[in-house]
């Protein structure tokens, strides 16, 4: 059973490696542009906090 344990923590250490690797390839080398113009139509990127903060302080 140990083996087995350690096999799967292995694995689990290599997909957390490529999942990182896999962020910083598509968010540095800009491997999808279309993904970044999807982000700025839904306003994700937009920092409106103060927007935000005055719709919640009008209702109260």
């Amino acid at each position: 059973m140990k083996t087995f344990e350690r096999i799967l923590i292995k694995i689990a250490i290599i997909q957390f490696i490529f999942l990182v690797i896999a962020q910083v390839f598509f968010h540095e080398f800009d491997a999808f542009p279309e993904l970044k113009q999807i982000t700025q139509y839904e306003g994700v990127t937009d920092n409106n906090h103060s927007e935000v903060l005055n719709t919640i302080s009008s209702k109260e």
